[in-house]
């Protein structure tokens, strides 16, 4: 690894972030004997400048942040870590030390995910055709899925590409709308496919 530390007065800012949701745990600082460490023991560790010594994140709380890799920016004065936390990471119980949960999030989808749930939970169905949807059951909705994986799998014979996109996320979306009929959320089919991950 290419990092001179020395570059920036014994100390290094190292970003430390899930390498599961990509989500920023926290910021610490590293000199040449905690990267050392870190890499030795798989646990990331700091120079605390409080303590004025090395410090492993979890050596009190138990809440360790195993390393999965080490990267150094453009410049080489800065680390992003990636690791896997056990508990949180923030020494006041939040998951972060933005206060934020280190939820997984898929973007666009995730915002979609919350826009289904709201519209469920406001139920206006004359307005909303999700709440309409929802009101007429899972038996409908199930068969709205069916049509359109259908629908996708005929869009996908022909060569309008077009068609196939749109009739592929009429199924995206519908599918989003079942797995919360059903009480589920696309990251519980991301966790079942990490499981069958080898």
């Amino acid at each position: 690894m290419n990092v001179d530390i020395k570059s920036a007065h014994g100390l290094i800012p190292a970003i430390i972030q899930d390498s599961e949701t990509k989500n920023v745990l926290m910021l610490g600082y590293m000199n040449e004997e905690s990267l050392q460490k870190t890499i030795e023991t798989q646990k990331v560790t700091f120079f605390s400048r409080s303590k004025q010594r090395l410090w492993t994140k979890g050596e009190e709380s138990g809440n360790f942040l195993n390393l999965v890799s080490i990267k150094n920016d453009c410049d080489g004065d800065t680390l992003l870590i990636q690791a896997k936390p056990v508990g949180p990471t923030c020494h006041t119980g939040a998951d972060t030390c933005w206060q934020e949960p280190n939820d997984a999030n898929y973007g666009f989808i995730s915002q979609l995910e919350n826009t289904i749930k709201t519209r469920r939970e406001n139920a206006d169905s004359e307005k909303s055709y999700v709440a309409s949807l929802f009101e007429k059951g899972i038996n409908k909705i199930a068969q709205k899925v069916g049509e359109e994986a259908v629908e996708v799998v005929i869009e996908a014979k022909d060569e309008n590409d077009d068609l196939f996109l749109s009739e592929s996320a009429d199924l995206l979306f519908h599918y989003l709308i079942l797995l919360q009929a059903k009480g589920f959320q696309l990251n519980d089919v991301v966790e079942v496919l990490k499981k069958r991950q080898k």
